[in-house]
């Protein structure tokens, strides 16, 4: 079991698996998060550009890059995935 320990600034857990992790919902999470964070419009272009400019994995791969520290990804293993 692993109990994490209370910080002052809690991330937020997105489940892959659910409707949270659908690639528009993560895209517009980005956004309005760059945005709230301060970032130009230029900057958010580049990165959105970025995601969106492979497949699923690279677009979570680049969401976790910038907002990992806000943002906590989860999703479940499968059997099949288990043998990596």
């Amino acid at each position: 079991m692993t109990i994490r320990t209370k910080t002052a600034t809690r991330q937020r857990v997105i489940d892959l698996d659910g409707p949270a992790g659908n690639a528009f919902a993560l895209l517009g999470l980005a956004r309005n998060t760059f945005k709230q964070l301060g970032w130009s419009e230029e900057k958010i272009k580049e990165v959105m550009g970025d995601m969106t400019s492979g497949d699923y994995e690279h677009l979570i791969e680049v969401f976790d890059l910038h907002l990992g520290s806000i943002y906590v990804l989860e999703r479940a293993v499968y059997e099949e995935e288990e043998d990596y």
